[in-house]
């Protein structure tokens, strides 16, 4: 194991972090907030500290082994966390722990959309700012992370993706390096924001809130710059915006690259993951709509419509907005937008959950596994896309399968140890291992009722799930640190 190689580029992005304080920075003096220092003083902080972690091993080899590569991505996703919080720790109100800081910083990055802050509205703008953006760069890590790194580490969608499909995303790489990759990736994810603030604008939203919650929306993150999230503005045309991008989000960005590069819409109309996304949204939303109706929650079928609508593509996406209190509606509906979660949406997006294109390879091994009671001597392989899919693949999409679902009923027992009702605190782990950010019960407006052994417990559910499960779980087995 070369530590020495893993803290050098752990300095390196802790001192460069300290470029994320700029943008908060200048908001604040535009609007003459009061907290235009806090960011200077969070800046010159990560300079020095990441000077101090750099310094000493500046000359390590810059060879790193596969093993190397899961220790990098878990340190640099958990020490920008970790150092993400020191803005909201300088804040005098409202005065936040280190916990909830770091309770804060984890969801923005992980793009979870939980909170512990009460009276959103209230917050000075640049920190209105930074909670924003932190959730944008946190996506866009997500996507790079995704599409070409953790490949690379074969834990990620992105192997399963182009394991299982065939035409132009068989390549090994969507361009010849990483490097070129990410600067692809980076364009497209720009473009999708500044057309979703500008829709945001023309609908009706201020320029501040039209780019924070761009940031969020196109990150699937959830956070944004009101209490009441969409239901603040209480506006059907804002909520339609907000629906067509968090779709879009949801969707696997290796298309929205080939849809670019070939300039046809091709890619989007050959993929059999994007299909069954998009049926799911409309099947989930028609069936919340007739319950919605049927139990008479609102006076028309529009309203109920509207609602339904977009809290199920919040809830399938991962993005967690709230345009009312869903965990109001009939009882199976909040359960229901609990397990759309755990679905999340495409490979290769910014959204959290299991991914459909899991969901669809087991199912599809269950049905086989059924056919071959009735035919036992039958060769029935397990197609995706028109192609088999090998052993190893559904084999891995099975381990995952257990250890999400085994990592959400030992943390749910977890918090249920430090007092909180069942109910809670599933909902609270579910909704930060799939990166949904809303949940039921204590948790249904913010997480500020939790004690911080469980704000630490959910911090580490945001991180597992956003790392995809075996990213962050190899590090706690003894034969990882063995040479």
């Amino acid at each position: 194991m070369k530590l020495a190689s893993v803290q050098r580029v752990v300095g390196a992005l802790v001192a460069w972090s300290s470029l994320m304080m700029l943008p908060p920075a200048l908001v604040s003096w535009l609007y003459d907030d009061g907290v235009t220092s806090l960011f200077g003083l969070s800046a010159a902080v990560l300079v020095l500290l990441g000077g101090l972690i750099y310094l000493p091993v500046r000359r390590a080899s810059r060879d790193l082994r596969l093993r190397d590569g899961f220790l990098i991505v878990v340190a640099c996703w958990l020490s920008l966390a970790l150092v993400g919080a020191i803005p909201f720790l300088l804040l005098e109100d409202p005065s936040l722990s280190y916990v909830d800081a770091f309770f804060e910083s984890m969801s923005g990055l992980t793009t979870t959309g939980a909170t512990i802050i009460t009276r959103i509205d209230d917050l000075p703008r640049g920190i209105l700012f930074y909670r924003q953006q932190l959730q944008w760069l946190g996506g866009m890590g997500i996507i790079v992370l995704a599409v070409a790194i953790l490949p690379m580490l074969r834990v990620g969608g992105m192997q399963l993706y182009r394991a299982e499909t065939p035409g132009p995303l068989k390549d090994t790489k969507l361009t010849p390096r990483i490097t070129e990759t990410a600067k692809a990736l980076w364009l497209i994810y720009l473009g999708i924001t500044i057309t979703c603030a500008l829709c945001y604008w023309l609908g009706g939203m201020r320029m501040f809130d039209a780019v924070g919650h761009a940031f969020s929306t196109v990150a699937i993150g959830g956070f944004s710059t009101h209490d009441q999230s969409f239901a603040f503005y209480n506006n059907p045309t804002l909520e339609m915006i907000a629906v067509v991008f968090m779709l879009l989000a949801g969707m696997n960005f290796a298309l929205h690259f080939s849809a670019w590069r070939k300039a046809s819409a091709q890619p989007y109309f050959s993929d059999p993951e994007l299909r069954a996304y998009g049926l799911m949204a409309l099947i989930f939303a028609l069936l919340a709509t007739l319950v919605l109706i049927l139990d008479g929650v609102y006076d028309n079928s529009f309203s109920a419509a509207r609602f339904a609508l977009f809290q199920v593509v919040s809830a399938l996406t991962t993005t967690g907005f709230t345009s009312t209190e869903f965990s109001g509606w009939p009882a199976p509906l909040p359960l229901l937008l609990i397990a759309l979660a755990f679905i999340g949406g495409c490979a290769g997006s910014t959204a959290g959950g299991i991914k459909v294109i899991r969901v669809m390879l087991l199912f599809r091994h269950a049905v086989r596994e059924i056919r071959r009671l009735i035919h036992p001597h039958a060769v029935l392989p397990v197609k995706f896309g028109g192609q088999k899919a090998a052993p190893s693949v559904l084999e891995a999409v099975m381990g995952f399968f257990f250890l999400f679902i085994a990592s959400t009923v030992l943390m749910t027992l977890l918090l249920h140890a430090t007092g909180l009702d069942l109910l809670t605190a599933f909902s609270a782990v579910a909704a930060c291992i799939t990166n949904l950010g809303p949940g039921l019960g204590e948790v249904s407006g913010n997480y500020a009722v939790l004690n911080d052994s469980a704000k630490l417990v959910l911090s580490m559910a945001m991180l597992a799930g956003r790392l995809e499960i075996y990213t962050l779980l190899v590090l706690l087995t003894p034969t990882f640190w063995k040479d």
